[in-house]
C-alpha cells in the first residue's frame, strides 16, 4: 500500500477495533486521531483494540498516533488494549508510559524575534529578485534577436502601441505638467517676492522642470497609465491562455508581446519628457506673467539664460531610463500574473507600485551621480 489506512469495526462485546494497514511512517500522511474520536462519540465502546495484520512498516508516526489514541481513551473512560500491536510498538509504548512527562517539556510556540522575521523577509526576497533578473536576461536575449532581425512581432502592433503610449498620453501629460509648473512657480514666487527677486521664478521653474520634475512626473504618470495597462493586457492574455497558444505555435511571447511594448514606451518617453518640460515652463510663465506681472519676453529670456543644453540632455536621459523601468515592471508583472481574474487586478496594482518605486529610486541615484559628476 502506498499510504497508511485506518478503518473501524466493532465486535459483539462492544470493542472498537482499529485496523491499521500500510506504511505508518513520517513521509506519509497518517490518518488523524480525530476520526477515532468521532467513532467513539457515535457509540461509546467498552474498550479499544488494534488489528495490525496488514501493517507493512511503522516508525514514530505510528507511536504518536497511538499515544494520542491512548489520551483520547483516558478522557472518554475507554480502555485501550495493546495486545494486537507489534511487540516492538508495545515495548516503546510501555517505555513512554513508564517515564512520566517532565513538567514544562511541552512549550507553547514562541513568536520569532524581530531579527528572525527580518532574516526571513530578506530570504523571501531572493525568489522575486531571481525572477526579475531572469526576465531582464530574457529581454536582453530578445533584443539581440531584434538586432539580428529574427524577432517575431507585427509592425502594426508596434505602431498601435506607439500611438497608445505617445499621442493618447498627451492629454494627461499636459494637465499634470502644467499644474506642476504652476505650483512650482507659485511656491517660489511667495518666497522670492519677499526679496524683490520675482524674476528668478523663471530660473526655478525652468531648471526644476528640465532637470527633474518633467522626467519624473512623466514617468510616474506613465507608470500609472501605461505600466498598469501593460500588466493588465499581458495578465489577461495569460489567463485566457493566449501566451500558451503563442508558445505552442513556436512564437516567443517575449518577442511578440513584450518587445513591441518596451520599444514603444522607450521611444515615446523622451518625446513626452520634452513636451512635459515645455508645458511645465508654460505653467510657470502663467504665474510669472499673470500674478507677478513680469513681461513675457523678460520671462522667456530669463528662462533661456538659466536652462542649458546639458540640463535638457540629462532630463531626457532620465526619461529614457524611466521608460525602460516602467516597461520592465509592467511586462514583468503581467507575465507573472496568476490564472484568475482577480490576479489581473493584482498584477496591474503591483506594476504601478513597482514602477513608481523604481522611478523614485533611480531619481535619487541620478541625483547623487550628477552631483558627483558636477552636472
Amino acid at each position: 500500500m502506498a499510504s497508511p489506512e485506518l478503518s473501524f469495526s466493532r465486535t459483539n462485546d462492544a470493542t472498537l477495533v482499529l485496523r491499521l494497514a500500510g506504511p505508518w511512517q513520517l513521509q506519509h500522511d497518517a490518518p488523524s486521531p480525530a476520526a477515532v474520536q468521532r467513532e467513539i462519540e457515535s457509540a461509546a465502546p467498552r474498550q479499544i483494540a488494534f488489528d495490525t495484520a496488514q501493517l507493512t512498516a511503522w516508525d514514530s508516526a505510528l507511536l504518536t498516533f497511538l499515544i494520542k489514541v491512548g489520551e483520547l481513551g483516558a478522557r472518554q473512560h475507554v480502555g485501550v488494549d495493546h495486545n494486537g500491536l507489534p511487540s516492538g510498538v508495545r515495548r516503546l509504548l510501555a517505555l513512554a508510559e513508564a517515564v512520566p512527562e517532565r513538567q514544562g517539556a511541552r512549550q507553547d510556540a514562541v513568536a520569532p524575534s524581530w531579527l528572525a522575521r527580518f532574516g526571513a523577509a530578506v530570504l523571501g526576497m531572493r525568489q522575486p529578485l531571481r525572477e526579475m533578473l531572469a526576465f531582464i536576461g530574457e529581454i536582453a536575449t530578445a533584443l539581440g534577436r531584434l538586432v539580428r532581425g529574427k524577432a517575431r512581432f507585427r509592425s502594426a502592433d508596434l505602431l498601435l502601441l506607439i500611438q497608445q503610449t505617445g499621442a493618447q498620453a498627451l492629454g494627461i501629460i499636459t494637465l499634470i505638467s502644467f499644474l506642476v509648473g504652476l505650483i512650482l512657480a507659485f511656491v517660489g514666487a511667495v518666497q522670492l517676492q519677499q526679496f524683490g527677486a520675482a524674476i528668478y521664478v523663471a530660473d526655478l521653474v525652468g531648471i526644476a522642470m528640465v532637470r527633474e520634475m518633467g522626467a519624473m512626473m512623466t514617468g510616474i504618470v506613465m507608470a500609472g497609465r501605461t505600466g498598469a495597462a501593460f500588466a493588465a493586457q499581458l495578465g489577461t492574455m495569460k489567463v485566457t491562455q493566449e501566451t500558451d497558444a503563442l508558445a505552442t505555435m513556436g512564437i516567443s511571447p517575449l518577442d511578440f508581446l513584450v518587445l513591441p511594448r518596451m520599444l514603444a514606451l522607450c521611444l515615446m518617453m523622451p518625446l513626452l519628457c520634452l513636451y512635459a518640460d515645455f508645458v511645465g515652463i508654460l505653467g510657470g510663465a502663467a504665474v510669472g506673467v499673470g500674478m507677478l506681472k513680469l513681461p513675457l519676453l523678460v520671462y522667456y529670456n530669463q528662462t533661456k539664460a538659466s536652462v542649458h543644453l546639458v540640463d535638457l540632455a540629462g532630463g531626457v536621459f532620465k526619461a529614457s531610463v524611466y521608460g525602460v523601468l516602467i516597461a520592465i515592471s509592467g511586462c514583468l508583472r503581467g507575465m507573472q500574473c496568476g490564472n484568475s481574474s482577480s490576479a489581473v487586478g493584482d498584477a496591474a496594482t503591483s506594476a504601478v507600485v513597482t514602477g513608481i518605486v523604481f522611478i523614485i529610486s533611480a531619481c535619487g541615484l541620478f541625483a547623487v551621480m550628477f552631483y558627483i559628476l558636477g552636472i
